[in-house]
């Protein structure tokens, strides 16, 4: 259960390979490349338990490096590729990093960090330098290709999105030091999922976040193949498929509605036979987009509920879903709960916050108040969603409770109008929040981006509007609808509704209405 003995058994397999250059590391590269590294860690003083960071786009070397971290006890934090300089330096000072590594292609940004992380001892940049970095491959070449001596399990310390305020930093503490101890994902990747040595795996998303970072090693853990994209597109997704023959992949429900808003003749111009398990999460799915993605694929689409944090998992495969529709799935990592705001629980059917026991420990990093925050005085953690439990254990989730809009004493959650409005042909993307509102505090806004942004628009509004009261209670529909080229979302499909909000409520000393 992990790369150095599949570069034993079968050398030459390759490990993963780049979607868009076609470069390929074979298992023997990725153990010889990921020991020098380790070597290199040593020499540089970092022993077992010491914090380093990285800031890469999708780059050919990127899981050396997460490998050599984890073969030599530390541990590594990726970092988005899309933040200023000030924003990762925050987080590289924040998780305790002493080597810092980034590439040519971010030079800009990487040179940036230098004055504002003088913590950093080392700093290592791929295809190049800038000033304050020396190069990565020069200084990895001359080590030896054997395991540091003292080789242990380390592990990552990923940073939430921070949709609802500045990233926290997740710690979770190595399960054991031994370097392929299988862990709860490795089982549920290896059990329901059915990776294992003959997975061909597309990974289209950003490997700085946790579930394509994960996902990723844990099919290298089981000696699958992982063919990367250094970006996602609908049309390309379909196409590698077909190429590369791929079985897995994990996407979001952004992806979905994407593929499924192609053009019919580029749905059904690729051979996606042999897929044989598509899992999504990070997101709600809208009902009648996961129906269309099962209709289209077929029953080979799972679904499960996490996060970063790692302390709790649900799952549902095709099948059950389509006898629950809805669902996220019941739990397979620690126990489920469902309790008010005094930490009872609640009956099925009824909303509450959603909460985890007897799973993964973990904590925020350097922030004892939010590690408080997520847990209740039975000491069960929470994510901080919102849901509710059918009587056969299955979780449906209802929304985050920081999205929750409350409008004349009345709550909403804004993920019931966002589910429908997606689903309108003229609509690529949508969010739904709370704005001003004089006399009820606040009303619903829906803030679109239409497929064509010519048609935005007054008449486009009435009929948008129109067509959620067809199907939703009016207050929960938007009172008015404004239009956007582009949602902030993140490379993972979160969306981050805090930037549309700040829009809306700026100038106001409070939001708490």
């Amino acid at each position: 259960m992990h790369p150095s003995i599949h570069a034993r058994r079968r050398p030459d397999k390759v490990a993963y390979r780049m979607a868009g250059s076609g470069r390929a590391v074979s298992y023997r590269e990725l153990d010889e490349r990921s020991n020098r590294l380790a070597q290199l860690f040593r020499r540089f003083g970092l022993k077992p338990g010491d914090r380093i960071a990285l800031m890469l786009e999708n780059h050919p070397r990127w899981f050396e490096i997460c490998w050599a971290a984890q073969r030599s006890g530390l541990v590594y934090t990726a970092i988005s590729s899309r933040l200023t300089p000030g924003e990762a330096a925050y987080i590289v000072d924040d998780c305790g990093a002493q080597l810092f590594v980034s590439s040519i292609a971010l030079g800009a940004q990487a040179a940036g960090l230098v004055p504002l992380t003088p913590k950093v001892r080392e700093r290592l940049m791929l295809d190049g330098t800038v000033p304050g970095y020396a190069s990565y491959e020069a200084a990895v070449a001359p080590m030896p290709a054997e395991p540091v001596a003292d080789e242990c399990a380390g592990g990552d310390m990923l940073y939430s999105s921070g949709t609802t305020g500045r990233p926290k930093g997740v710690y979770v503490p190595p399960e054991s030091s031994d370097i392929a101890y299988v862990n709860s994902l490795v089982k549920v990747c290896a059990g329901p999922f059915g990776i294992g040595e003959d997975t061909v795996y597309l990974s289209p998303g950003p490997l700085y976040h946790a579930a394509p970072l994960r996902f990723a090693m844990t099919v290298m853990r089981l000696g699958g193949t992982v063919v990367v994209m250094e970006h996602f597109d609908a049309a390309g997704f379909l196409a590698l498929v077909e190429r590369h023959r791929v079985t897995h992949t994990q996407v979001v429900p952004t992806m979905f509605v994407r593929m499924l808003k192609l053009p019919e003749a580029e749905r059904r111009a690729h051979d996606l036979s042999s897929l044989r398990c598509a899992i999504h999460a990070a997101a709600p799915c809208p009902v009648p987009v996961k129906e269309q993605m099962i209709g289209w694929w077929g029953p080979i689409v799972w679904e499960y509920y996490a996060g970063t944090e790692g302390m709790g998992m649900t799952l549902v495969n095709s099948a059950d879903w389509l006898a629950h529709k809805g669902t996220v799935g019941r739990a397979v990592v620690g126990v489920l709960h469902v309790c008010d705001d005094d930490g009872n629980e609640l009956p099925p059917g009824e909303d509450g916050g959603i909460y985890f026991s007897d799973g993964k420990a973990f904590e925020y990093w350097n922030d004892p108040a939010k590690t408080a925050a997520g847990r209740n005085p039975k000491g069960w953690t929470t994510l901080g969603d919102i849901g509710h439990l059918d009587a056969e254990g299955y979780l449906y989730l209802t929304d985050r409770k920081a999205h929750m809009i409350i409008s004349g004493g009345v709550n909403i959650y804004p993920q019931e109008a966002e589910n429908l409005l997606v689903t309108h042909p003229k609509v690529l993307d949508v969010a739904v929040i709370g704005v001003p509102n004089e006399e009820f505090g606040e009303e619903v806004k829906a803030v679109v981006q239409p497929r064509d942004m010519a048609e935005a628009g007054k008449a486009l509004e009435q009929e948008l509007i129109a067509f959620c009261r067809e199907q939703l209670s009016p207050i929960k529909c938007p009172r008015s609808i404004d239009f956007e080229a582009e949602l902030p979302r993140y490379p993972t499909g979160k969306l981050v509704k805090r930037l549309l909000r700040d829009r809306y409520w700026a100038g106001r000393p409070s939001r708490i209405v």
